[in-house]
């Protein structure tokens, strides 16, 4: 990522923060990673992993969009997709995590991993986010591919 691009993601992911900069100094001189509370520039749909994958890989498909930040938890085995902040939010499925306003997320610096956390798509500073519907869709394609792979009852 050029260096504007990487500057202009950490001000904007900073700027969710209490205060950005001790936000800032923490991601880099700190633990690496901040909490951050969701629900006013972004909500995080929290899903597992393959599926996950899965669904980041359909959404890099679509020529006239890109996807938008996107986080691992190689611990949890977990992947995070930054969405524009909706209350009325009702993600429904096996498995997924909604965090919008009240809840908290760790995240770390656009520009570096922070013990099991890593950007698969770092914030460019746009303010881009996932969109809903082509997520929802991405997720579902995903999952109607998994099920197909997934080994038989008792074999």
């Amino acid at each position: 990522m050029p260096d504007v691009m990487w500057m202009q993601g950490v001000e904007w992911l900073a700027a969710a923060a209490a205060d950005p900069r001790v936000c800032k100094r923490e991601w880099d001189q700190g633990s690496g990673t901040v909490l951050m509370e969701a629900g006013r520039f972004w909500d995080v749909l929290s899903v597992p992993e393959q599926l996950g994958l899965l669904a980041l890989d359909i959404l890099w498909n679509d020529p006239l969009r890109a996807p938008g930040p996107t986080l691992v938890d190689t611990a949890s085995r977990r992947v995070g997709f930054f969405l524009p902040p909706d209350p009325a939010s009702r993600w429904v499925g096996s498995g997924l995590r909604h965090a919008g306003k009240g809840s908290w997320v760790a995240v770390p610096p656009p520009y570096r991993a922070a013990r099991f956390l890593e950007w698969l798509i770092p914030p460019d500073g746009t303010g881009a986010l996932h969109a809903a519907v082509p997520l929802e869709l991405a997720l579902q394609r995903a999952n109607g591919t998994l099920a197909v792979l997934a080994p038989p009852p008792g074999g």
